[in-house]
Formats: C-alpha cells, structure tokens, sequence
C-alpha cells in the first residue's frame, strides 16, 4: 500500500483496512504462537529421548526461521494506525 494511497483513501475504506489490519495481527500472532509451540514440543521431545541425535534438531531450524523472518518483516500499517488516529476513526 503506498503512501499517496492511504492518504486519498476516504474513511469507510480507512475503515476496512483497519478491520484487515486486525485480522491480520490475529493471524500472525497465531502463526507464531504454533511454530514455537511446535518448536517447543520437539526440544522437549529430543530431551526427553533416550537416544540425543542431534540430526533431529535440525528440523527444528525451520521454525525458528520462520519465527525469525516474521518478526524481520517492515510494519507498514504503523502508518494507517497513525491517519486513523488523525482523522478521529479509531
């Protein structure tokens, strides 16, 4: 979403975007939710294993990955929050 788009939106759009943002929020804070726990389930599992391979924990990389690029992603809708605010909708 660029920046000359926000600002030309009118405010049952800005409104709409909003709903979009929180659902979005919901859904990433899920998605992170299960890939540690599924993180978690295999290091406990691994410890708790009577045989330590450590080639087991390399599959658990992949969550951690994911966790990682989630948090690296840029948070565009910081903008939105702040003209909603402005105009008064939030």
């Amino acid at each position: 979403m660029n920046r000359k788009d926000i600002y030309e939106m009118t405010d049952e759009e800005l409104l709409v975007e909003k709903k979009n943002l929180k659902n979005s929020k919901i859904f990433h804070a899920f998605w992170i939710g299960l890939l540690a726990g599924i993180l978690a389930v295999g290091i406990v599992s691994w410890c708790l294993s009577s045989k330590k391979n450590v080639g087991v924990l390399i599959p658990m990389f992949i969550p951690v990955i994911l966790i990682y690029r989630q948090f690296k992603k840029p948070n565009n809708h910081q903008e939105l929050e702040e003209l909603l605010k402005k105009r008064g909708l939030h």
